[in-house]
């Protein structure tokens, strides 16, 4: 096997790790894993995006903000340029929902590229998790609002991957015919 190809198993094999008793929030409680491996997959196959960095990245960018993995572990097992990516694709807990909703679309522009590739991947997959029934205690306006936000985020990484930004139109496009009232 080689060196890439292991070095991406073993973020896969961490974020497993971290996130293994973790669930997604539609009906069927989905294993929260299959969404960053779903983020990386959706980045090489329709980004084009085959950069080592920014794929484990993307399967590690939620273990600084729903694990107990450190900022150091990660650096010390990945680099800082995985670590950097992750930080920058990570929300501030300590604020509150409204306030790191705002600074998702007022950081965006400001992303590193790769860093843009992975929110814009990230929401493709979150916004094509919307659907009239999913998630089940989500109402039809917090989807529509969800979409919404998304596409302000979205269109804050313009330019970052055509590809992916495209993705995300018609995904959305979508999702907004399944939610009309």
């Amino acid at each position: 096997m080689n060196t890439d190809m292991a070095s991406l198993l073993e973020a896969v094999h961490l974020a497993a790790s971290l996130h293994g008793t973790q669930r997604r929030k539609n009906a069927a409680g989905t294993p929260y894993i299959n969404h960053p491996i779903a983020v990386a997959e959706l980045l090489a196959r329709v980004g084009g995006v085959h950069e080592l960095a920014v794929l484990q990245a993307a399967v590690l960018h939620d273990t600084l903000e729903d694990t107990t993995v450190t900022r150091e572990e990660l650096s010390q097992r990945f680099g800082e340029v995985v670590c950097r990516l992750v930080e920058e694709v990570t929300d501030d807990r300590t604020l509150s929902q409204v306030d790191r909703k705002r600074r998702q679309v007022e950081h965006a522009p400001h992303l590193s590229r790769q860093a843009q590739c992975i929110k814009v991947a990230d929401k493709i997959c979150n916004v094509s998790d919307l659907s009239s029934d999913e998630p089940p205690s989500w109402s039809l306006a917090r989807k529509r609002e969800y979409a919404d936000w998304a596409e302000q985020v979205v269109n804050a990484c313009q330019g970052c991957n055509p590809a992916l930004e495209q993705e995300f139109r018609e995904v959305v496009e979508k999702i907004r015919k399944e939610l009309r009232p």
